[in-house]
């Protein structure tokens, strides 16, 4: 007995207006996505191109979203909006290598600054010893700033050509007991670090990353401009990457086993 064509067209149908209506109530989202990725960038990358990217993304998410596994559309698709706008980022590679070098010599200098120091080194002692005038070292921040959200490249041999770290990545391991060991190591390492943050940075990277505001609604809190959030942000990070590196180098838990 044949099922009936008229049920199964309004199912199709259905199924096509629940679509729609997901894509419509997200779009917002993508806007919103691209908007925070777009203010940390030069501004010759085009804020429409990453708003494509996105929806690219949120098409993605609804081919593959699967209300089985319990989990909110919204939460995935924001995660698939993100990645399919930082993916076309990285396909454009638009930071140019001198601009990465400076990034690693920053990181270097901070690193041995903190352990001479003993502490979290200032601007100021910072552009000292990269024998900057202050600034100097705050346009180089607001330039690296942008920098840090494909930065997954390292450079490489003798010719000084960049490779894309994520080769050396691991496939996921799912939930092994190594796994979790090394994600735990991870969580420690940072929460150190950010503990060793100067107060205005860890303000900064509270509302920027736990609020969700933007750098603009972010320097309102803080009475700053929006060009000084983000010089604050990327000494931020570039202080938590120079910590976790430097901790990760260390003999742990997950490398004596």
């Amino acid at each position: 007995m044949s099922g009936n064509p008229q049920s199964a067209y309004e199912c199709e149908l259905h199924g096509e207006q629940e679509r729609e209506q997901r894509l419509l109530e997200q779009l917002p989202q993508v806007r919103y996505i691209a908007r925070r990725i777009h203010e940390r960038l030069p501004q010759h990358v085009p804020f429409e191109d990453l708003v494509h990217s996105g929806v690219v993304g949120l098409i993605d998410a609804l081919n593959k979203f699967d209300a089985c596994k319990h989990v909110q559309f919204a939460s995935y698709a924001k995660h698939r909006i993100r990645g399919a706008i930082l993916d076309s980022l990285r396909e454009l590679d638009w930071s140019p290598r001198d601009l990465r070098r400076k990034a690693r010599l920053l990181e270097q200098t901070h690193a041995e600054l903190d352990t001479k120091l003993g502490r979290a080194a200032t601007e100021p002692e910072i552009a000292e010893a990269l024998g900057m005038r202050l600034s100097e070292l705050q346009e180089l921040l607001s330039e690296l700033d942008g920098l840090e959200i494909t930065s997954f490249t390292t450079e490489g041999g003798e010719d000084g050509r960049d490779e894309d770290g994520t080769a050396s990545i691991p496939a996921p391991e799912g939930d092994s007991p190594f796994r979790q060991c090394l994600d735990t190591e991870m969580k420690a390492l940072l929460t150190e670090a950010l503990a060793h943050l100067p107060e205005r940075e860890k303000q900064v990277l509270t509302l920027y990353y736990y609020e969700e505001l933007t750098m603009k609604e972010v320097g309102a809190v803080l009475g700053v401009g929006e060009s000084r959030v983000s010089q604050i942000h990327s000494l931020a990070i570039t202080r938590l990457r120079s910590r976790i590196q430097s901790g990760a180098s260390k003999p742990s838990l997950a490398t004596a086993v």
